[in-house]
């Protein structure tokens, strides 16, 4: 558990990891527009570390101006439904009420409005 934990979790990498499967590949600047309140220092160590970890790849390309893009790995992508299990305990035992941001309203919402029309 504690590695598990020590690669996903904290407050960013699941919610960018959500992002990049829904969205790859990505470029930084649409990530840093989905995650909303992140700081570049944040964003850019979390990418770090799940790169390091083998969950995330980078490519770079030669080109100006300068052109990355972010996607999983075959590692990473075993991780989904994991994330996608935890996300619907997560709709099961809270409210809509306490989210927000775009990737909530792209991804998410509509999870909460079966829910709620299921009840």
């Amino acid at each position: 558990m504690d590695y598990a934990l020590d690669i996903f979790g904290g407050k960013w990498k699941p919610r960018l990891l959500c992002i990049i499967a829904n969205d790859e590949p990505i470029r930084y600047q649409k990530l840093k527009e989905q995650m909303e309140n992140i700081s570049d220092t944040a964003l850019a160590d979390s990418l770090k570390e799940l790169q390091n970890a083998e969950i995330v790849k980078r490519h770079q390309f030669n080109e100006m101006p300068l052109r990355v893009e972010y996607s999983l790995t075959s590692k990473g992508e075993t991780l989904i439904p994991v994330l996608n299990k935890i996300s619907a305990w997560a709709i099961q035992n809270s409210s809509s009420s306490i989210y927000q941001g775009k990737h909530f309203r792209q991804i998410h919402q509509k999870a909460f409005q079966t829910k709620k029309n299921g009840d």
